[in-house]
């Protein structure tokens, strides 16, 4: 592979997904590795990776702080956690600086918003909270592998209707 292949294949990576300057050189790199590079056998030195990436972060064809923000609001959206929205960060290689504060507000919505979609609590067939102990604990479980708090689970799945729970939800709306 040439630097000139690598450019090319770096800007399709780039035009196809969102990414970050490290899932960038991450996948040059895989490239560099499954394909070689020209000279490789003569012992020439591999493309420059880091310089590629950098150049293509001046241009801001990647920008960590667009992704972290629109990764964030996607993940968040989705009924994910801040745990959880901090892991995919952390595995795309964004650094704090990049990074914005979630928002208690946000953390409830996206709390309430994976109780609506997986069924939790009163969003369940009956309407109201679980009588079994085990389905509660399964469902506090489910919100806390998603990245949620122990206590925002429990208050949604232990609420005694939708509309507390939705109150809880929107309770620091006003307050904001």
């Amino acid at each position: 592979m040439t630097p000139a292949a690598l450019d090319e294949l770096a800007v399709a990576y780039v035009a196809r997904f969102a990414t970050s300057a490290k899932a960038l050189e991450r996948y040059c790199r895989r490239k560099l590795r499954e394909r070689g590079w020209e000279g490789q056998d003569e012992g020439a030195a591999p493309p420059d990776v880091a310089a590629l990436v950098s150049r293509f972060v001046e241009k801001r064809y990647v920008d960590d702080g667009e992704y972290a923000r629109v990764k964030t609001g996607s993940l968040l959206r989705r009924g994910y956690g801040a745990r959880r929205v901090g892991a995919a960060l952390d595995q795309a290689g964004i650094a704090g600086e990049d990074r914005h504060e979630i928002a208690e507000g946000e953390k409830r919505h996206a709390a309430l918003r994976m109780a609506e979609k997986r069924r939790f609590g009163p969003f369940g067939a009956q309407g109201a909270p679980a009588d079994d102990r085990a389905v509660r604990e399964k469902q506090v479980a489910a919100m806390i592998r998603a990245g949620h708090a122990l206590d925002a689970a429990r208050e949604l799945v232990d609420a005694p209707d939708q509309d507390t729970a939705r109150d809880w939800a929107h309770a620091l709306d006003e307050e904001e």
